[in-house]
């Protein structure tokens, strides 16, 4: 009987403990999907969405980004690579944009593949916030969520998992 209730005590040890970390505890993210089209971003475990943000993408976000500067935020399946805690849009985290696909791609065409695609924050600084001159979509390509939002992302989303960017 001792045994019995030393393990129920563990389990609800446990079970506090969890429950005090929040989401993170809850939740393993095991695929970031983007929905350009409809400008969104769902956390998915499983088969479960358990969050969502509303998004920012490149200026000319409609088709797969090709060349450098073409404002266009990539398609396809890529990788969260890195985080960087010194970004100039508050927090960020890398995809592996290009891959080796999308560098022959514009090799054969002629042009960078461009890169440096990122999931970040709000632009950091004083002055005006770029949206203002360039509307809703207004990154060079990168996807754009809230700050409060981003640090979420980054408590939840781990460097190596799996996004799925469409139109």
């Amino acid at each position: 009987m001792k045994s019995f209730f030393r393990a129920l005590s563990l389990v609800f040890l446990c079970s506090a403990v969890f429950s005090a970390n929040g989401m993170e505890a809850e939740h393993k993210i095991d695929l970031v999907k983007v929905d350009k089209s409809a400008r969104k971003m769902y956390l998915i475990q499983g088969n479960k969405i358990v969050r969502w943000y509303s998004i920012s993408l490149g200026a000319n976000p409609k088709g797969h980004k090709l060349r450098e500067g073409d404002k266009r935020t990539p398609e396809g399946r890529y990788f969260l690579d890195l985080i960087n805690e010194q970004s100039s849009f508050y927090r960020s985290i890398r995809i592996n944009y290009p891959n080796e696909t999308d560098s022959k791609r514009a090799e054969k065409l002629g042009f960078s593949p461009g890169g440096q695609i990122m999931i970040h924050g709000q632009k950091n600084g004083n002055g005006p916030h770029p949206s203002i001159k360039r509307g809703k979509d207004w990154t060079d390509g990168c996807i754009a969520i809230d700050n409060e939002e981003m640090d979420e992302f980054l408590s939840l989303v781990k460097v190596g998992t799996p996004i799925d960017i469409e139109w």
